[in-house]
């Protein structure tokens, strides 16, 4: 990994890390903003699994474990892509929950939630880069095509010495069958 990138994962990874912690001792301060949004959720995941705790401080906790770990891998370059995906995801709640500055009227705050929300939207454009970076390798779109290619040209060979070899063996016993003998 180059070191612009290991620094770049780490700059990027560190609000994450910092506010996951951060949240994940406190998260009553966070209840009354989020609960719009975790009110929102909770049918989802009652469907999805009936025994998921659905109250918001366990829901806030939860997203803020993922980030804390998420953001830890990021920085220290392990399953960089998944953890960068998985922050993006934990993003969108954060940001409608935290920022709806559609919803304010006193212009102060409409303008100050306006500002997070667009500084969120960065950080997901910089995970959504993130999480498509190869580091110069291939990625698995390519690799599958290349090895495709590779199988079909095995093939293509294989067959190729099969019928030469089975002119071979033709020839070898039509020739066996004109000696006198």
């Amino acid at each position: 990994m180059t070191p612009v990138r290991s620094l770049a994962r780490a700059m990027l990874s560190g609000i994450f890390v910092v506010s996951g912690a951060r949240n994940f001792a406190n998260p009553g301060r966070l209840a009354p903003t989020a609960k719009p949004v975790t009110d929102r959720v909770t049918p989802l995941l009652e469907r999805v699994h009936p025994q998921l705790p659905t109250d918001t401080e366990t829901l806030i906790r939860a997203n803020s474990a993922v980030q804390f770990g998420a953001g830890l891998m990021l920085a220290t370059g392990r399953f960089t892509r998944p953890a960068a995906l998985v922050l993006a995801g934990t993003l969108i709640p954060v940001t409608l929950a935290g920022h709806p500055f559609w919803r304010n009227d006193d212009p102060i705050a409409k303008n100050n939630n306006q500002i997070h929300f667009l500084k969120n939207l960065g950080l997901f454009g910089g995970l959504l880069l993130a999480a498509a970076d190869t580091e110069g390798k291939p990625g698995l779109r390519w690799r599958a095509g290349h090895r495709i290619g590779h199988s079909r040209r095995s093939v293509r060979r294989a067959v190729r010495t099969a019928r030469r070899e089975a002119r071979i063996a033709v020839r070898s016993a039509s020739a066996a069958r004109r000696l006198p003998g």
